[in-house]
């Protein structure tokens, strides 16, 4: 099943692809300005495959069945609306079995509604239901360091918490089996995707707390491995390529999100342009 919601953010549109509540969705915001401040949101591309799968367990009543039917149907281009039919669902069945895939689809419209408290709450507790739920744990990795701002509480924890969720994804990943309505590619795709979102959110916390040459690697993987490469990710590599004086690498990179259509665009060409002078002006780290 595929869901799509509409972001009101600066980028545009998100889309999550949720089957039994597990999905890879991208959260969106505004571009950074300069290499040495820390980011403010990002914003990030759209998935376009399904997405790692969980089986559900059997309902508990046929009522219960036809709840939740109910709640799958509401329309994902309404956040709000989502978001008040997954809440009054958990509440008339506070113990449901389904309570993980409504919880997985109540973060994914948090993020499409600019939630970001309510995106982790019902991530968290998704995840406490579903450990290995790597949608979950990719599309908060990637959700909570782009959506830091300035005045953003205990930034250092959020930080601390996209790095676990990073970690958590990329280690499990690799180990989940393919399930049965699954094609090949298909799951390797999914797995490709989840892994490009974990990997380029752990990137950014490095890029954040100024581990430029950290990020570099975290970086180069995310836009590896994607099969089509988030530009933020490419502008991100280029920041720690400049801050670590690979001036050409961060030219590369910066020219790479460039070359894709969206709002980083002006960003990436002026910062490309800035990398062009201080290789011509400075001394480039060696390779």
């Amino acid at each position: 099943m595929r869901r799509k919601w509409n972001i009101s953010w600066k980028a545009g549109a998100l889309a999550g692809l949720i089957l039994w509540g597990c999905g890879i969705v991208a959260a969106q915001g505004g571009g950074m300005q300069g290499s040495q401040s820390q980011p403010p949101a990002q914003p990030a591309k759209t998935p376009d495959t399904a997405p790692l799968t969980l089986d559900a367990t059997p309902p508990v009543s046929a009522e219960e069945d036809a709840a939740f039917k109910d709640f799958q149907a509401v329309s994902t281009d309404d956040p709000a609306k989502k978001i008040a039919a997954g809440e009054a669902f958990l509440q008339k069945y506070p113990q449901s079995r389904y309570r993980a895939p409504v919880y997985g689809a109540l973060t994914y419209a948090s993020v499409a509604s600019n939630q970001i408290d309510k995106m982790q709450e019902y991530g968290e507790k998704d995840i406490a239901l579903v450990p290995n739920d790597v949608s979950v744990l990719a599309v908060m990795a990637q959700t909570l360091p782009r959506s830091l701002r300035s005045n953003t509480p205990d930034p250092d924890k959020v930080l601390a918490k996209a790095e676990q969720y990073s970690k958590q994804a990329i280690e499990i990943t690799p180990t989940l089996p393919k399930p049965p309505n699954m094609t090949d590619e298909t799951f390797a795709t999914a797995k490709n995707q989840t892994l490009a979102m974990a990997h380029g959110g752990l990137g950014l916390v490095y890029v954040r707390r100024q581990k430029y040459a950290e990020a570099i690697p975290e970086l180069q993987q995310a836009v590896k491995i994607d099969p089509k490469p988030d530009p933020v990710n490419y502008y991100l590599l280029g920041v720690a390529d400049k801050n670590t004086s690979h001036f050409d690498d961060a030219i590369a990179a910066f020219n790479q999100c460039a070359a894709m259509p969206g709002p980083m665009q002006p960003t990436c060409k002026n910062s490309a342009e800035d990398a062009k002078k201080r290789a011509a002006t400075e001394l480039s780290a060696p390779k």
